[in-house]
């Protein structure tokens, strides 16, 4: 590694693996009680599992997001990170504000909305932590190298911190809260975080391609104006039927549309830099990683986004498990095969090793990738029985779900692949054989260095 303050990533990946292990967990507990519905329903309530699993899955990927600035900034900035010493407060602060929030939610204490059920505290806790980190990549930013990849990736991080602002907001009236709770929940998924996803993106291809920095500076242009344009007012398609003027309808459902293309811009972007690049990377792991996240994403996020994004359709889709499919896919492609990609980069380096265990790395990719486009079909099949006999012919929502029971049975199936791969790719990444191991020095130089 070339900049000492990069370790501090390390830590970041090694507490964003962990909270990855207990999501994907959460998940596939939470996939066992829809197939038995009673199943530590006295213990551990379905809400409180999903709780678990959806804040986990938050945390582990802003934590990764984190991670990942403390180690590509000082490369782009060429110079050490402003204060190590905040970086490691702001950790010690997410991993309180963690613990706080999943120990409140054992024991009944939550605020009630999705996503957002952290208590008062621990928001509070989460803001500090935001505006350390945005001190610190804000200054080192300034005082160092100014590239697109640092622009780009500090608009994100200070849009999504933010946004985080409306999580405080709380008001009596349920339209006026729905609305301020999609602008945290749609404008950090749909808009900001497709920001740091293309930064970290391009520093990926740049470093495992060789392509030049001037291509891949104007297709990051082009990519995160399309994701600001489209996002911003597609916000629209979630005010269709919670109370807000009709005319978003119209808005959602046009702006909504053009989301699908900063995804497929971002694939066709990931392939052309493959295509162009001059430079025969070691790590093909995390060059795997890297394809597979934007092609999976532009799937998830895109098409299974557009199937039920205009206002005629989403009237009968809704909130049935068409929604769990796009849900799923989406964010394991556009975020968590991401944050794999820059892990499976960096950790090599932050350990000083050349790659090892690619083959299980690999391997792991397709396990997570096959179990979730598997568990993504079988939800599609689902949600559109669900849709028609529960909101064409208009059968009772218990009638539904019980004839829904196969696809829930295959479903968990697909889980436990997901989290088989899951767990082989933290042992890829954190365990390594004695003659894996390389000494970096001149005859041996550590890859990406």
């Amino acid at each position: 590694m070339k900049y000492q303050s990069q370790k501090v990533a390390y830590w970041y990946f090694l507490a964003a693996m962990a909270l990855f292990g207990i999501q994907v967990l959460g998940g596939l507990l939470a996939g066992w009680v829809y197939v038995s519905p009673n199943f530590l329903s006295e213990l551990l309530p379905f809400n409180v599992i999903r709780m678990i699993h959806t804040n986990a899955l938050i945390v582990w990927l802003l934590l990764g997001f984190f991670g990942a600035a403390y180690f590509l900034i000082p490369e782009e900035s060429d110079r050490e990170i402003w204060s190590t010493k905040l970086a490691y407060i702001q950790l010690i602060i997410l991993l309180v504000g963690t613990l706080g929030a999943v120990g409140s939610y054992l024991v009944g204490i939550h605020g009630g909305r999705e996503f957002l059920e952290q208590p008062l505290w621990v928001k509070f806790g989460i803001l500090v932590a935001a505006l350390i980190f945005l001190l610190n990549i804000s200054m080192t930013v300034l005082a160092g190298r100014k590239t697109a990849i640092t622009g780009v990736l500090l608009m994100g991080l200070w849009l999504l911190s933010l946004l985080w602002v409306f999580a405080f907001i709380n008001p009596d009236n349920l339209s006026l809260d729905k609305m301020y709770w999609w602008f945290v929940v749609h404008l950090w998924v749909e808009a900001t975080w497709e920001l740091v996803m293309a930064a970290i993106l391009a520093f990926l291809l740049l470093k495992l391609t060789g392509v030049d920095r001037e291509v891949v500076e104007k297709w990051l242009y082009v990519i995160v104006a399309t994701a600001l344009f489209s996002g911003i007012l597609g916000t629209g398609h979630h005010f269709y039927w919670i109370g807000l003027p009709g005319y978003w309808q119209w808005v959602g459902s046009i702006f909504s549309t053009f989301e699908v293309i900063p995804f497929f811009l971002m694939m066709s972007f990931a392939f052309v830099m493959v295509w162009k690049g001059r430079k025969n990377h070691p790590n093909k792991a995390a060059l795997l990683w890297s394809l597979g996240s934007s092609t999976v994403a532009f799937f998830g996020a895109g098409v299974w986004g557009f199937l039920h994004t205009l206002h005629g359709v989403n009237f009968y889709s809704h909130g049935t498990q068409i929604t769990a499919a796009h849900g799923h896919l989406a964010f394991y492609g556009a975020y968590v095969a991401l944050n794999l990609a820059i892990f499976s980069y960096a950790m090599p380096m932050l350990r000083e090793r050349a790659p090892y265990n690619q083959v299980l790395n690999m391997a792991s990719f397709w396990l997570m990738t096959g179990g979730m486009a598997f568990m993504t079909f079988v939800l599609t099949f689902a949600g559109t029985i669900q849709t028609h006999m529960q909101r064409v012919i208009g059968d009772y929502y218990m009638e539904v779900q019980e004839s829904l029971s196969i696809f829930y049975m295959m479903r968990f199936g697909a889980g436990a692949c997901v989290v088989i791969g899951a767990l082989l790719f933290i042992y890829s990444l954190l365990v390594v054989r004695k003659d894996e191991i390389i000494a970096p020095g001149p005859a041996n130089p550590v890859p990406g260095e």
